[in-house]
């Protein structure tokens, strides 16, 4: 397995002598005007790399802030489940309340009639 992961780990290990030969082949093919220029540039670009990689990672954390909280799945079946209950559970008519005793008395009953005298 590789344990080194950098972007150069899969080159061969440069030492300073390797680094003197390049150095050198770039002086003589560009000359010693334009190692300057190219130096100059190369940070310019490097620079840029950086930054862009850098609003990247922001627009990313950016992104991940707004996304809304998820609710907890178990929650969520539970709720579910209670209102498929709620809706599918047989409807049970209430017993019928029998009629109170009413606290009031009896009314009396009406006084016999008496047959007129002639």
């Amino acid at each position: 397995m590789f344990t080194n992961l950098s972007p150069l780990g899969l080159l061969p290990d440069f030492g300073g002598g390797e680094m003197m030969l390049i150095l050198l082949v770039v002086l003589l093919l560009f000359g010693g005007d334009k190692m300057p220029q190219m130096a100059k540039s190369l940070g310019k670009t490097i620079r840029e790399f950086k930054r862009a990689a850098n609003e990247v990672e922001r627009e990313i954390k950016r992104a991940i802030d707004e996304v809304p909280d998820v609710p907890d799945l178990q929650t969520t079946i539970r709720e579910a489940a209670e209102q498929s209950r709620k809706k599918h559970a047989p409807r049970i008519a209430p017993k019928p309340v029998p009629p109170a005793e009413s606290p009031l008395p009896e009314p009396a009953p009406p006084p016999p009639e008496v047959p007129p005298s002639t």
